[in-house]
């Protein structure tokens, strides 16, 4: 009996190395019929070495001014040395009050644009609309785009002034672009089978789109406001450089004054609050993730 198991195992350790030597046969085959495509990899790394090199004709650096290096150390010492009373002043000077209307900006231009993204969306989609529809509005979409997000804010502030309602129609406008193209993806990776099974169970189109459509587009469609929101957190403060609204206003006077502590309070609270946020972000992403 303990020949027999003996045989035995010596015929499936027999078996297992013919199996590891076939497919170690398999992976040579493989290898050497594989088409041989080193002219294109040699083809596309010559492109990019001369593109790298006709860039690099365009672009000179020169060294720092003696200027720069002092706005430089200046702006390490603001930090290293905040102004503290701007900290935790609560005026509308100070530092809490400029976040506080940044984010604001921020969160009304991300909940805007990201509602009028979802029509448009949709008829962006050659999945839910015709061809030639999803063409004009994938147009549009595109042309949103294109144009900067200062651009636009340069546009707004002849509109409405130099005021934080022009920080929010910029985001507004800004945000249905990208998330557009996010929303479009998410609605083209919709598994259509879940639609198949129930219609045939009878289902209207209403509870189609509630539970065929739905589940599994929201997570993603919060996922990308989330981030998005990020995104237009950091350029709040960029579009008040030009006088929309934020911080960015009160940042860019302290430096062209050199006030260097005050740029230092200004620079210090924009770091906190993105770590907050991003800290945020990231659980809520998680949660989605997980379902």
């Amino acid at each position: 009996m303990q020949k027999q198991i003996q045989d035995v195992a010596a015929v499936q350790k027999q078996q297992q190395k013919q199996l590891q030597k076939a497919q170690g046969y398999d992976v040579v085959i493989t290898y050497l019929t594989a088409p041989k495509r080193w002219w294109l990899y040699t083809l596309i790394l010559l492109i990019v070495v001369v593109m790298l090199s006709w860039s690099g004709t365009t672009v000179k650096f020169k060294g720092m001014t003696s200027k720069g290096s002092e706005i430089a150390a200046g702006i390490w010492n603001g930090l290293v040395h905040p102004d503290m009373n701007l900290l935790i002043n609560t005026t509308t000077e100070g530092v809490p009050y400029q976040l506080l209307q940044t984010v604001a900006i921020a969160v009304l231009g991300t909940l805007i644009g990201g509602i009028l993204a979802i029509p448009f969306s949709f008829l962006a989609c050659d999945k839910v609309v015709p061809k030639g529809i999803a063409f004009i509005f994938n147009v549009f979409i595109l042309l949103i785009r294109t144009i900067p997000s200062l651009v636009w804010a340069l546009v707004w502030i002849r509109v409405t002034g130099p005021n934080a309602f022009c920080g929010v129609v910029t985001q507004s406008i800004c945000s249905i672009g990208m998330i557009c193209k996010m929303y479009i993806t998410a609605i083209e990776d919709i598994d259509t089978r879940i639609l198949e099974s129930l219609d045939a169970s009878g289902c209207n189109g209403f509870q189609k789109v509630r539970y065929g459509i739905l589940p599994q587009i929201i997570p993603n469609f919060i996922s990308t406001v989330i981030y998005r929101f990020d995104i237009n957190v950091k350029d709040a403060t960029t579009l008040g450089i030009v006088g929309a609204g934020g911080i960015g206003a009160a940042l860019i006077q302290c430096i062209t004054s050199s006030r260097w502590s005050m740029v230092g309070s200004y620079l210090f609270g924009m770091i906190v609050l993105m770590i907050i946020i991003e800290l945020f972000s990231t659980q809520v992403r998680k949660k989605l993730a997980r379902g």
